[in-house]
């Protein structure tokens, strides 16, 4: 059977995560999963030099977990496995990694626990000089740029205070990291570059058996999803949609022929990702096509702009922005439980749980706060007018988290609809 095998031959199914609808198969073949490892290794040589090692903590049910395993065979990476993300922090600091791979919500989980720790012990003005130098020293070196001298102190500096204890508690050997699932955003990739761990940030679904494009330690734009791997290739529709060809691309969806008919056109894989491509071949996300939201107004939102936005506030867990159809963008929005006793406790607080959490005053206060900024960077059409903090939070536990750690959004909305449908039927708001 092994020697009958080619690499056309089948190598496995894996299921999409299901996030808008039923999970779909994805046939994949042993080409794509050998030509891709091999175009991958040679693209990010730099990582996978003699002796590195990582640790994987993401399930092997998901696309890219399976494809770094058998990256790793082929590049002779050592790989350490941790059965639980609870457990990290003291699995980095025991296995020392090289590199690490991860989703976006694994880099803000990071950022925002650092924040609370240096707030916790009193030394939170300290963190956020520490992390705004680290963004702007990074970001001086975008195309080819160099940190004033200024800024270079203070990078010095901090890197004594803070930055060097940061990297000792991921073990103290990362480098690099790879990221995948979601899109990063350019503030915390330049606030992990700053301080000495530089993130690739891919774009891949488990149609294309994970990366069709990463940026790499040679070719990188922070904020983008970086060129297309050798052998992959994209361009984009006239609507926007990212359309990719190549050896990562699939066999096809298992046993649904009408599918594949409608996700081919004349060889190019329709990914039903919105994007754009810049004239240097580097690819940035802007939605889910499926995502988008057509307000009564007929104005187009991409929630994913706000979204990571909000997220990124250490308070907040997750947020889901409606809309369609609705007369103007709202949001849910959940409490980081890990998170919350010590922002209590800094405010004055007494202790409570989520439920009582999410209808206190200061708590609604603070989420308004960080809503009110991620609406700056939008248009008054898009802008969220009214949220709702709920009770509980979103988890895979719940079925509302996809073992990546992405939002199922119609489990949302059939579990919380009341809760849309309360919002839409209170007076219209002027304001958040």
């Amino acid at each position: 059977r092994r020697t009958a095998a080619t690499l056309d031959s089948l190598a496995t199914l894996i299921y999409t995560s299901g996030t808008l609808g039923r999970p779909k198969g994805c046939e994949l073949t042993h080409g794509n999963f050998v030509g891709l490892s091999e175009n991958a290794i040679a693209a990010v040589s730099e990582v996978f030099t003699p002796g590195a090692k990582t640790i994987m903590f993401l399930p092997l049910a998901h696309v890219f977990a399976r494809f770094i395993s058998v990256l790793a065979v082929a590049a002779g990476v050592r790989m350490g496995h941790t059965p639980d993300i609870k457990n990290l922090l003291p699995d980095l600091q025991s296995f020392q990694p090289t590199f690490i791979l991860a989703v976006p919500r694994v880099f803000e989980k990071v950022y925002n626990s650092a924040v609370t720790k240096a707030d916790t012990d009193g030394r939170g003005k300290i963190f956020t000089a520490a992390a705004e130098t680290a963004i702007a020293w990074s970001a001086a070196h975008d195309d080819g740029g160099k940190p004033a001298l200024g800024l270079r102190l203070r990078h010095r500096l901090f890197d004594a205070l803070v930055y060097r204890k940061l990297r000792a508690a991921m073990g103290g050997q990362i480098r690099y990291a790879v990221s995948g699932g979601g899109p990063l955003g350019p503030r915390l990739g330049h606030f992990f570059h700053g301080i000495g761990l530089l993130v690739l940030e891919g774009y891949g679904l488990t149609e294309t058996t994970a990366p069709i494009s990463v940026n790499t330690p040679s070719l990188i734009k922070i904020g983008t999803v970086g060129a297309p791997l050798p052998g992959n290739a994209v361009r984009i529709a006239d609507d926007g949609e990212i359309l990719a060809k190549g050896v990562c691309v699939m066999r096809g969806y298992y046993n649904l022929p009408e599918l594949q008919a409608e996700t081919f056109t004349d060889g190019w894989f329709h990914t039903g990702d919105i994007g754009e491509l810049d004239p240097d071949g580097f690819i940035t996300i802007t939605g889910r096509k499926k995502e988008i939201i057509v307000t009564a107004g007929g104005k187009n939102v991409a929630p994913a702009q706000l979204e990571d936005q909000i997220r990124a506030d250490a308070l907040v867990s997750q947020v889901v922005v409606v809309g369609e159809g609705r007369p103007f963008i709202a949001a849910l929005v959940t409490l980081d439980e890990e998170a919350l006793p010590g922002w209590l406790e800094r405010h004055g607080q007494p202790a409570m749980g989520l439920a009582e959490a999410a209808g206190h005053q200061l708590v609604r206060e603070h989420v308004q706060s960080v809503i009110e900024r991620a609406n700056s960077s939008v248009s008054k059409a898009e802008a969220i007018k009214a949220f709702r903090v709920v009770p509980t939070d979103f988890t895979e536990e719940s079925g509302h988290l996809t073992p990546s750690l992405k939002v199922k959004r119609a489990k949302v909305m059939t579990d919380f609809g009341d809760v849309v449908e309360e919002i839409y039927s209170a007076p219209k708001p002027t304001a958040v």
